[in-house]
């Protein structure tokens, strides 16, 4: 068995970009896709690339429904960013491949995805997104 997404609907069948709505008539983006078909949306594959807009830093457990590490002795803090993806919207995503103390306003990111909890049973793997940095910027 291998990991599976957090959440339907959530990327491209081959993982290589989120999946965001686009509303026919305003024609504005957002993410994730809403709950219901009733929101006049057209699913739209979102920009792989972008900028980190404003960002915080994760040093605790979070509270349920929180599934990923909870044992504050293994819990390793993790950037949670806002992601600006040119010409579409705003993502709410966490950082990888960069320590907090690294992360810059305005830094070219990347999309990826990552497993929520590298430690859990592969049974219960789950696989979320994220962005890294872009090398060489």
């Amino acid at each position: 068995m291998t990991a599976q997404p957090i959440a339907d609907n959530l990327f491209t069948e081959d993982m290589s970009a989120l999946i965001g709505a686009r509303n026919r008539e305003t024609g504005h983006i957002f993410f994730p896709l809403p709950l219901t078909p009733n929101d006049n949306i057209e699913p739209i594959t979102l920009a792989t690339r972008g900028t980190v807009w404003t960002y915080t830093v994760q040093r605790f457990p979070p509270k349920p429904p929180y599934i990923g590490p909870t044992d504050p002795e293994k819990f390793k803090p993790y950037v949670v960013a806002y992601v600006s993806l040119p010409g579409q919207t705003m993502v709410e995503s966490r950082l990888t491949g960069i320590e907090p103390e690294d992360v810059k306003i305005g830094m070219a990111v990347e999309f990826t995805v990552i497993l929520l909890d590298p430690d859990a049973p592969l049974e219960e793997q789950k696989l979320i997104h994220a962005f890294k940095p872009v090398q060489g910027d």
